[in-house]
Order: C-alpha cells, then structure tokens, then sequence
C-alpha cells in the first residue's frame, strides 16, 4: 500500500503543493510526505478506534473522492491542521492543499484496490491499514455479512468469501463486476 499511496502522493501534489505558492519550495516533498502519512494515520485510526462505518463508506462506489464523505472531510482536516503546525501554512493555504490532495489520492487509492487489473487489491489495503491478523478479518468479515444481504454470495453458501469472487468471474463478467456490486459501483 505505501508504495501505491506514495504514487499518488506524488502524482497529485505536483499541482497542489509543487505549482503552488503558498508552499515553500524547501517544504514540498515534507509536505507530499505528510499528506501521505495523515491518509495512512487516518485510515488506521478508522479501522482500529470503531470507524468501520466511515471506513466502509469510504470504499463505495466513488465516495472516496467527494469532499462531503465524513472519511474524506476529517483526514482532509487532519492534514490541514498538521500543514498549519509544522510549515506555518495558513489555514486557508492548508485548507486548500489538502483539500485538492486528499479526494484524489482517496480516489485513486481506492480505484486501485478495486481495479481487478492492478496487482494492489482490497484486501492489501484492509491489511495494511488495520496491521493484519484479526483486525484485518474482522473488517472483511463485515464486508462478509453485509455482502450478503446484498445478494453477492454468488454461491448461496451463507458466506461471502473468495469462492463468491470465483463466481462472479464465470457469472458476472469478472471480480470487478463483483467489487462494483460490493462497493457499490
């Protein structure tokens, strides 16, 4: 996932923090490193201190890139008070970095985890962001029961598992026909 995340980082802070004024050029990549430690910081707060909710709110559909989704607004707030404290950035400077960062780099964190294409998949963010083990299955096994009611057990076992993704590749045109009907897309 940091590898993943650190792209992105890169990919969308060129214009919100390297084209930007505001920001001290002797700052920009401490800067871009921030942003993408407040995601990770975040995220890892959501999984372990009872944030399922916004966490799996923030993997539907493309929630992860709109600025009114409560995950989005309170890492992007998290960024900003964090760019105000330690580069002296205003509050309406801050406000405006992390605000352009933050969506985008959610958006294509997420895209990518749902991209049956990319190598970097959904369980690979569900575990580096909630450390493994139990956490990790306890998150999926919220997915699990929630799936269901939604009709992704695609083999009527009572379960949502990998053999449902199997499925969905032979039914469905695919895992991503199955992660869009899970995430909403």
């Amino acid at each position: 996932m940091f590898e993943q995340l650190t792209q992105l980082v890169q990919q969308f802070g060129q214009e919100a923090v390297v084209n930007n004024n505001a920001v001290p050029n002797e700052h920009n990549e401490a800067v871009m490193n921030e942003a993408g430690n407040s995601i990770f910081s975040s995220l890892q707060q959501m999984a372990s201190g009872g944030g399922i909710e916004k966490l799996a709110g923030l993997l539907q559909g493309n929630n992860a890139q709109d600025p009114s989704n409560p995950a989005v607004q309170q890492i992007t707030q998290q960024l900003t008070g964090s760019l105000g404290e330690k580069f002296g950035l205003s509050s309406s400077d801050a406000a405006g970095v992390a605000g352009s960062m933050i969506p985008k780099i959610l958006g294509g964190l997420v895209g990518k985890a749902n991209d049956p294409n990319d190598s970097f998949q959904l369980t690979d963010l569900i575990g580096a962001i909630s450390g493994g083990g139990t956490q990790t299955s306890g998150i999926m096994d919220a997915i699990s029961k929630y799936g269901t009611q939604f009709g992704l057990d695609q083999n009527a076992d009572g379960k949502l598992d990998m053999d449902d993704a199997i499925a969905a590749t032979k039914n469905k045109g695919g895992i991503g026909g199955f992660l869009g009907k899970l995430f909403g897309k």
